[in-house]
């Protein structure tokens, strides 16, 4: 891939070349393969697991009694479960296809909402990328929101519209109001039949517009998620790691979901709603307030699960691609992945209650999808503290514990082969270890601090 220029004034944009299309790598039997060599590597592991092998860092447990066999056995039960949702989501994987894009002649008005706080020149850029996006010139609008940024934000966004005229509308607020005050007013604004929505620090693909608005020719969809690939990628190993663990995120859970019309989350980086959806929805998603306190985080989740519970379907088109700048210090990593657990808490607990009103099939797999995700953390948690007790026992354990992370993060990075053939699918093994080792303590953290709303990397 080409190397990558951002954080420049400049309106010359260089983005690496898209990986949406696994086609282009692998011809479409690939797909059966993967899927093939997945579910036989299920049944092997399972078998290995009620076999006591060596891979199974838990498996002395099972033959010792008192407290960790109270732990051990559900443990069995949740490894069960989530075998066979894996085998599940990869068979949906399977099933998935991109809609195809909007014809251009037949290209609906489209509004584009970018939101700014503090970006400096990159939002220039990304209105330029927007800007440069192959739609109908008569049928785009881009409205640019300055939430009260305090640095050049403002300069850069005023730049934008005088190089774009006509196209590009620049709104300043005077004092920060918070991102969803910013989109609210952008969707006031917007004329388009279809809104996009694109963070301030995201650049989209020429192709990304025209992608984004093909789903919506079914009147049922009512939400589109892009896929998210990191800018940054080549900047540090972290930024690695993360661009594998973003397109594991999109093109294998996302497209999973998009199977059966229920995407959990359109990201902030790029979606798209249909404007006579959402708009009766903005005031009261404005007002939401979770345990007494204003809800200012988790917006695209809050709105996605908005149009879910207006009985419209939400899609991911893997050929609407964003580029997002993603975080290179472990500092900033957690910060944002707290304001992500916190935000999915607080929508998990909404989307069980919304999952009612799905059709019976997605309501089904939702309750078997939510249901066996969050059953991991407190399986996960005990387990964490059975092989800490059995480590010291027998230090094997710790080797065993080593070699399951290691194969389970090397079995999902077939997915990520499927998308981009690279090595930098060896990121994602390593994305492993360090998840495990170093992101443990964030969703507990979380779920004590759930009523903190500050945005953190602001």
């Amino acid at each position: 891939m080409d190397p990558l220029t951002i954080n420049s004034p400049s309106p010359s944009v260089i983005l690496p070349r898209s990986s949406d299309d696994g086609d282009r790598w692998f011809n479409v039997d690939s797909r059966f393969v993967i899927a093939t060599i997945m579910l036989f590597g299920i049944v092997i592991v399972t078998v290995i697991r009620f076999g006591h092998e060596v891979f199974d860092p838990l498996a002395e447990s099972l033959t010792i009694q008192g407290w960790a066999a109270v732990i051990a056995r559900p443990s069995l039960l949740w490894f069960t479960m989530g075998m066979l949702l894996l085998a599940v989501r990869t068979l949906l994987w399977l099933r998935y296809h991109p809609v195809a894009p909007v014809e251009y002649e037949q290209a609906p008005r489209l509004s584009v909402v970018i939101p700014a706080y503090n970006e400096g020149a990159m939002v220039r850029q990304a209105v330029d990328a927007c800007a440069r996006a192959e739609y109908p010139r008569d049928r785009l609008e881009i409205i640019v929101v300055d939430d009260g940024s305090t640095d050049d934000t403002w300069t850069h966004v005023n730049l934008a519209a005088q190089q774009h005229p006509g196209l590009v509308h620049a709104v300043r607020f005077p004092v920060n109001q918070g991102k969803r005050a910013a989109l609210a007013a952008g969707f006031e604004r917007a004329v388009g039949d279809i809104i996009v929505t694109v963070d301030s620090d995201s650049l989209v693909e020429r192709e990304a517009l025209l992608a984004i608005a093909g789903p919506f020719q079914d009147e049922r969809v009512g939400a589109v998620a892009g896929k998210v690939c990191v800018l940054n990628r080549f900047h540090s190993v972290l930024s690695r790691m993360l661009h594998v663990r973003f397109v594991l995120s999109f093109d294998f859970l996302r497209s999973a979901q998009s199977s059966y019309g229920t995407v959990y989350c359109c990201p902030g980086a790029l979606s798209a709603y249909r404007a006579s959806v959402i708009k009766p929805l903005v005031p009261a998603w404005l007002r939401q307030r979770f345990l007494g306190e204003a809800c200012t985080i988790g917006e695209d989740r809050a709105l996605t699960n908005d149009v879910l519970a207006s009985g419209y379907k939400s899609l991911y088109q893997r050929t609407a691609v964003v580029h997002t700048l993603a975080p290179e210090r472990y500092q900033t990593l957690c910060k944002m992945f707290l304001r992500w657990e916190r935000s999915y808490i607080r929508e998990e607990i909404r989307l069980w209650k919304v999952m009612w009103k799905l059709p019976f099939p997605a309501m089904v797999l939702t309750m078997i999808e939510t249901t066996v995700t969050n059953l991991r953390y407190p399986v996960a948690y005990g387990s964490l503290v059975l092989m800490i007790y059995l480590s010291v026992q027998d230090p094997w354990t710790i080797l065993r514990l080593l070699l399951s992370i290691g194969l389970v993060s090397l079995s999902y990075t077939l997915y990520f082969l499927h998308s981009e053939r690279s090595r930098e699918f060896l990121y994602g093994v390593l994305y492993g270890y360090f998840s495990f080792f170093s992101l443990f303590w964030i969703f507990p953290y979380a779920l004590v601090t759930v009523r903190n709303r500050s945005w953190l990397t602001r």
